[in-house]
């Protein structure tokens, strides 16, 4: 039956080869019988820019690259690869996307995004995608030295975790998660009933409202202890899930 996938928040790293591995076996077990393979962000845990050395990046492109051959391969920004651009993506065969974007889901129009920008309450966040939003400020960063971005990079990683530490321990986790009140004022802004986005890691389908209609919000699990997709197909969306081994 002819169907979509949708996959986000891999984080992939040299450090977590399992989940290295079990995204590759994805791409030549369930990708290849798809129409489309959509990656709504964070595919790996930072990306410094397109010049990194790294190999396992060029692993990765091979094997994105090898599945673009069959199936068209779309990618959107997430928080930790906003800096991935025009270079990479040809290389691994993506075409990317705005950040927020409606497509045609077999009669379905469907806004898909990262899902930060849906985090309204989280201050700090968003004060910070402001800057890194910007054009200028991308090439300011991907002008410095490779090593200095290493370093900032690490930083960046360390506060990020501090912060989600805080929220937790202070019981404000909410905060990291959308705001309710923001989802369907985006939904509407855009004429759609349903949504599909990533970022949170609390994979599940939400009904709201919209406009007084009925609307669903489909969202995208991590691939920490599992690896995790969203099949569309003309008569289903479901949401699948198959544990990591121990690591």
């Amino acid at each position: 039956m002819p169907h979509t996938l949708f996959i986000a928040d891999l984080h992939l790293s040299a450090q977590r080869p399992d989940i290295t591995q079990a995204f590759l076996t994805f791409l030549q077990q369930q990708a290849p019988a798809a129409d489309a393979l959509y990656i709504l962000g964070d595919l790996f845990e930072v990306w410094i820019g397109d010049d990194n050395p790294e190999p396992l990046l060029d692993t990765l492109a091979q094997a994105i690259k090898q599945l673009s051959l069959q199936v068209p391969v779309y990618f959107i920004h997430g928080n930790r690869d906003f800096l991935l651009k025009q270079a990479y993506a040809t290389k691994a065969g993506m075409t990317l996307l705005p950040p927020h974007n409606v497509i045609d889901l077999y009669g379905t129009p469907t806004l898909i995004m990262h899902g930060d920008s849906l985090c309204t309450l989280d201050l700090k966040y968003q004060k910070f995608r402001r800057w890194w939003d910007q054009p200028w400020w991308q090439s300011l960063i991907l002008s410095l030295p490779l090593w200095y971005r290493q370093r900032l990079a690490a930083k960046a990683r360390a506060k990020s975790a501090q912060a989600k530490t805080s929220y937790q321990t202070s019981g404000s986790a909410s905060i990291m998660d959308v705001t309710p009140t923001e989802v369907p004022l985006v939904m509407a802004h855009y004429g759609v009933q349903h949504l599909i986005h990533g970022h949170t890691h609390r994979p599940a389908v939400h009904d709201l409202m919209v406009k007084g209609q009925a609307a669903q919000r489909y969202v995208l699990g991590d691939w920490y202890s599992q690896s995790s997709y969203l099949k569309v197909s003309t008569t289903d969306w479901q949401l699948f899930f198959t544990p990591l081994p121990p690591h």
